[in-house]
């Protein structure tokens, strides 16, 4: 198969791959027919993640087709079009019993795409596949479901939920990027007083206008001074970054209000500095957090009812094949507008199971 594989810092390459094969009875085999490129796999390319090794197929989002299927899956078999979670869940372990996906100690958590190949390919290998992967509907489409991946349940849980917002709050998302505006979305299902969004681009604090954000700001402009204009000199409610960098995350802690929140998203690749001399006396509490993916069967509800559009942010679509183009689109994402990228293949029309071997089942 062909696979995006990453060659060390700087360096990916669209090529030759082995074909997956199920290693595990817990295991899926599947064709992928959506994916998408997230910023955590930009912090990668960048060298920011060192736990992935060259040689590792990025990729942790994605939509495709059941093609073979381990002994023990249950839920799913060849033939079932399925969403794959960004964090697997071995179902087992202390952290999976209390939901808590994101931090599996039983061999899940996030792993595809950075301890084991991902999904920015044309076939993945999926483990703990029974939980692990969602069918979808036939009324869902799959450029639309690829986002429930990892960008909306980590906006959701990691900054909205972590974030507590609730009714009447002023919440400020730093970062306009796909997972800030994920998070400007959902954030409005709690009826928040206002949203304020910064970014340092021009067309991402456009669309976070669009998405809901009733005031939008430069990051060089003075955000500061107009969240202390809007809440008369008290601060945000609840802040959220969306970024990953020193810079914006101390943005942060100096817009929140005494008792607010400051929920951090962003994937940081640097030390970041705590200013407890300021912070300790205004009882601000500061979360962190890796998705759990806990609310994808909610989420994933709501878009097959029609609550939760998700395809205005895609904003350019490639071919699978042109997987290190979209790259360079995404990666110059203020040069080219682009907020979402996806990739897909052509529509296929019916589905060849792998031969079956021993110890694997359809």
């Amino acid at each position: 198969m062909k696979a995006l594989v990453f060659q060390g810092p700087g360096e990916v390459a669209w090529q030759d791959a082995p074909d997956p094969d199920v290693q595990d009875a817990t295991d899926a085999i599947v064709r992928v027919d959506a994916v998408t490129l997230c910023g955590t796999d930009l912090h990668i390319v960048k060298g920011h993640v060192p736990d992935v090794e060259p040689g590792r197929i990025l990729g942790h989002e994605a939509v495709g087709t059941v093609v073979e299927t381990g002994a023990d899956v249950r839920t799913v078999r060849p033939g079932d079009r399925v969403l794959i979670s960004c964090v697997s869940s071995c179902g087992r372990c202390r952290f999976c019993r209390e939901r808590r996906y994101g931090q599996c100690r039983g061999g899940g958590g996030w792993v595809l795409g950075h301890l084991i190949d991902g999904t920015q390919a044309e076939y993945v290998r999926v483990p703990f596949a029974d939980l692990s992967v969602h069918p979808l509907s036939n009324a869902v489409d799959s450029f639309d479901a690829v986002l429930l991946a990892d960008i909306f349940p980590t906006a959701y849980e990691v900054g909205v939920l972590n974030g507590r917002v609730r009714p009447g709050d002023t919440v400020v998302v730093v970062g306009a990027g796909p997972i800030g505006l994920a998070a400007i979305r959902t954030a409005r299902l709690y009826s928040p007083g206002r949203i304020i969004a910064v970014d340092l681009a021009t067309s991402r604090l456009e669309a976070a206008s669009r998405m809901g954000a009733d005031a939008v700001v430069g990051a060089d402009d003075g955000p500061e001074e107009l969240v202390a204009e809007l809440t008369d000199g008290l601060g945000a409610d609840v802040v959220m970054e969306a970024v990953g960098a020193p810079e914006t995350f101390e943005m942060c802690t100096r817009m929140v209000r005494p008792g607010g929140r400051v929920a951090n998203i962003g994937v940081h690749g640097r030390p970041v500095a705590l200013h407890l001399e300021d912070l300790w006396i205004k009882d601000v509490t500061i979360t962190t957090g890796l998705v759990d993916t806990c609310s994808t069967p909610m989420l994933l509800s709501m878009m097959t009812a029609g609550r939760l559009p998700t395809a205005d942010l895609v904003t350019h679509r490639f071919a699978l094949g042109q997987m290190e183009e979209a790259y360079d689109v995404f990666g110059r994402a203020a040069e080219t507008g682009s907020i979402k990228v996806a990739l897909g293949g052509p529509r296929h029309t019916e589905v060849t199971a792998a031969p079956l071997r021993v110890g694997a089942s359809a």
